[in-house]
């Protein structure tokens, strides 16, 4: 069956799902980082803002991203179907249909971006605007089909949740907020290709030129360590930059040293079950790794460690 009869195929089935299948196709693990690292952007903000102005802000963004979602699945259905990952979500697995999906994106992304607008400023409410967009047709449209790039460019929208959240209460973007971007934007590649590593198959079935597929598994494996060299100082550069204290200095060096190591094995060790191990482990850890940063940050601040 063809790419384009499979999504025939699912147009023409399904539909009418329940309330949980709307609510895997907002993405709801992916929004739970984003929510996270909103907050992170809302608490660090210089000034004040009223308790339920900020619930509002980071409900929309966290909306915002749920639509992003959906989105996506409305777009990648054809390949969703293919991927073993991806099989059983809403559309492929028949739960929705394409027709829904798009229509409850669509009314999400309006809706999160116009309540955002009005509830804090449009600064925020256009930074929110252009992650949906980036998210859904640069990424989602062009680049994930199109270049073994598509991660490093893409990553720009998921990196944009703090520096939201910042824009929520300030009405501006500062470096402070473009700092916590670009955490999020180099740790991005690696982390997404340690994935792309041990679910190649995957990627191979569906025809998306994710870097090992399109350079094969040693050039990734050279580029997973290069970014995780220059996501290092990247790391610490809030401590740099004077908004973090010496807790969040010695946590995001130990850290960093601790992401090298997980790369360096993966660029060591190249072939058999261990290959994969090794890419399963970064995987793990880079998530532990983000986590950790941003918590640090919001517990500092919350504690009045910070700077």
């Amino acid at each position: 069956m063809t790419l384009m009869e499979q999504t025939e195929t699912i147009a023409e089935t399904g539909g009418h799902g329940e309330v949980r299948d709307y609510i895997a196709l907002l993405k709801p693990r992916v929004m739970s980082l984003v929510i996270f690292t909103a907050l992170v952007g809302v608490v660090l903000a210089p000034t004040t803002q009223h308790p339920v102005l900020s619930f509002v802000a980071l409900l929309c963004i966290a909306i915002g991203a749920g639509a992003s979602g959906a989105l996506n699945m409305w777009w990648d259905a054809d390949i969703d179907r293919i991927m073993s990952r991806t099989q059983n979500r809403p559309i492929p697995a028949g739960k929705v249909t394409p027709q829904e999906a798009l229509a409850f994106g669509l009314t999400l992304s309006g809706g999160s971006v116009v309540t955002l607008g009005l509830a804090t400023n449009w600064v925020a409410a256009g930074l929110l605007a252009f992650t949906i967009f980036f998210y859904v047709v640069i990424y989602t449209m062009w680049l994930k089909r199109s270049t073994p790039q598509n991660i490093v460019i893409g990553g720009a929208a998921g990196a944009l949740p703090p520096v939201v959240g910042w824009a929520a209460v300030t009405g501006t973007v500062s470096i402070e907020s473009i700092a916590l971007f670009m955490i999020i934007f180099a740790w991005t590649p690696p982390h997404f290709w340690a994935l792309a590593l041990f679910k190649n198959d995957d990627y191979k079935a569906a025809k998306i030129p994710m870097l090992p597929v399109a350079a094969g598994e040693t050039a990734t494996r050279h580029q997973i360590l290069l970014y995780s060299v220059i996501l290092m100082p990247i790391g610490v550069s809030p401590y740099l930059l004077g908004y973090a204290g010496i807790g969040y200095g010695v946590l995001s060096t130990v850290a960093g040293l601790g992401f090298l190591y997980y790369a360096v094995q993966v660029w060591r060790t190249r072939e058999g079950d261990a290959a994969h191990k090794a890419a399963v482990k970064l995987f793990k850890f880079s998530l532990l790794y983000l986590s950790g940063l941003f918590a640090a940050l919001l517990i500092e601040h919350l504690l009045g460690l910070g700077v």
